[in-house]
C-alpha cells in the first residue's frame, strides 16, 4: 500500500477521544478500516474527509496534555493506565497514514523535528471475487440526467483484479449438485446443543471448507498457482471465504483451515465476517490464501460461475438450497424430493486439467453428502 483516502472522521475538531476509540475511517485498495486512537486527548484534524494521503503524511493530531472534560468519564482500562502514568505526560508525534496508521500529538516545541515514520512492508493483495454493488455509480437525477461519481479505491482495486483474473488465466468452470439432506439432518439434530457448547451457530460453509481441505490434499495441483514459468505449490491450506460488505466483496483468509474443527471454523468465519463488515479487518488477513470459497446462495443465486481470486488457481461457488425431485439411488429407481445445491468450480486450465477439476469437485460432493466422514476423519 502506498496511499489511501481518509473517508471520514469519526471525531470532530476539538472532540475528546479515548485511547483505542474509533478515530477515522481509512479507505485503501485492500479494505476499508476503522483506525483507533493510540492516545487519549483532544483531536485536531489536519486533512478533510475525501483527501488522498500517502504513507507518512500528517492527517491530524491528538493533544495529550489537554484536560479531560467533566462530561467524559474515563474507561476502566484508561483510568487504570492513567493511575500508573508519570506525572508529566510526554507529547506524542503526529497522526500519520501508515498500514496500520498511527496517531501522534504535535511536538512540544515548534522547532522540534518529528520522528520519521517507518515505511510499511508490502503484503500480497488477495483478489476479490464478483461483488454485488450496493448502489450504481451512475444514477438518475431529478431531470433524468446521469450523475457521475468517482469510484472508491476498493472498487478500483476490485475492477483491476477481476480484469487481471480474466486476462491472465484460462478460466473454465465445471458444475455438480450436492444432496444436502444428511448435512441438514445433522445440523437440525445438533444445532441447539452445538450453539450452547461452542457459542457459534452451526452453518454449512464450515463443512465445505473442511471438505475442500480434504480434497486439496488429494488433488495438490488445486492448491497451487502459476508464477511466470514456475508452479508454486502451497504446503498449507489457507482458505479464503468471501464476505459481502457495503463497500464490496472482500476475502478474509482462514489460516491452516485443515487443522481446525467444525466449531473452530464456524468461529473463525463468524469473526472474520463481522470484522470485515465493521471495517475492522486487517490487510494481512486478506492476503496469502491458496483457495477460495464464495457463497452466492445467501443472496438467492441458484447457479453462477465464480471468477478466480487471482492469482489463485481455483475457487468453489456455493449456491441456494432448493428442493428438487431426484432419483433415489438406493434400491429401486424412486423419485424423491431432496434439498439440493448446485456447486461450481472455476479453475485455471493452464495448470489444472479438466479431469482433475471434475474429480476434485466430485470429491467435495461425496464428502459433504456424507458429513460424518469429515467429523471422524475417514
Amino acid at each position: 500500500m502506498t496511499q489511501g483516502i481518509v473517508s471520514s472522521w469519526l471525531k470532530a475538531e476539538g472532540d475528546f477521544v479515548e485511547e483505542g476509540g474509533d478515530l477515522l475511517e481509512l479507505e485503501t485498495d485492500k479494505a476499508n478500516v476503522t483506525v483507533p486512537a493510540p492516545a487519549t486527548g483532544v483531536v485536531s484534524i489536519a486533512v478533510k474527509p475525501g483527501t488522498e494521503v500517502t504513507i507518512g503524511q500528517v492527517v491530524g493530531y491528538i493533544e495529550t496534555d489537554a484536560a479531560r472534560p467533566a462530561s467524559v468519564s474515563p474507561r476502566p482500562a484508561a483510568a487504570a493506565a492513567a493511575s500508573q502514568a508519570p506525572p508529566q505526560a510526554q507529547p506524542r508525534p503526529a497522526v500519520t497514514q501508515t498500514p496500520p496508521p498511527s496517531v501522534q500529538a504535535p511536538p512540544a516545541e515548534p522547532e522540534q523535528v518529528r520522528a520519521p515514520v517507518p515505511a510499511p512492508v508490502p503484503a500480497p493483495v488477495p483478489a476479490p471475487v464478483p461483488a454485488r454493488v450496493p448502489a450504481p455509480e451512475l444514477r438518475a437525477s431529478g431531470n433524468g440526467a446521469p450523475v457521475r461519481s468517482p469510484m472508491t479505491s476498493l472498487r478500483k482495486r476490485i475492477a483491476q483484479r477481476l480484469l487481471e483474473a480474466q486476462h491472465s488465466t484460462a478460466s473454465l468452470s465445471t458444475f455438480n449438485e450436492v444432496n444436502m439432506k444428511n448435512i441438514m439432518d445433522l445440523r437440525t439434530r445438533y444445532r441447539e446443543e452445538f450453539e450452547k457448547i461452542h457459542g457459534v451457530r452451526l452453518g454449512f460453509t464450515s463443512f465445505f471448507v473442511k471438505a475442500s481441505c480434504r480434497a486439496l490434499a488429494e488433488f495438490p495441483m488445486m492448491n497451487a498457482r502459476i508464477d511466470g514459468e514456475d508452479i508454486v505449490s502451497y504446503t498449507t491450506y489457507d482458505v479464503g471465504v468471501a464476505v459481502s460488505t457495503d463497500r464490496g466483496l472482500v476475502v478474509p483468509v482462514i489460516r491452516d483451515a485443515d487443522r481446525l474443527t467444525i466449531a473452530q471454523l464456524e468461529a473463525a468465519i463468524a469473526d472474520l465476517a463481522a470484522r470485515a463488515r465493521d471495517r475492522k479487518i486487517l490487510p494481512d488477513e486478506l492476503a496469502g490464501g491458496s483457495f477460495s470459497i464464495t457463497n452466492g446462495g445467501v443472496f438467492g443465486s441458484l447457479l453462477s460461475t465464480p471468477l478466480l481470486n487471482y492469482p489463485q488457481s481455483a475457487i468453489l461457488g456455493m449456491h441456494a438450497i432448493q428442493k428438487r425431485p431426484v432419483v433415489d439411488g438406493d434400491g429401486a429407481d424412486t423419485i424423491v424430493v431432496r434439498p439440493m445445491m448446485y456447486v461450481a468450480l472455476t479453475y485455471d486450465h493452464r495448470l489444472i486439467d479438466g479431469k482433475e477439476a471434475v474429480s476434485f469437485l466430485r470429491r467435495i460432493k461425496e464428502l459433504v453428502e456424507d458429513p460424518w466422514r469429515l467429523l471422524i476423519d475417514v
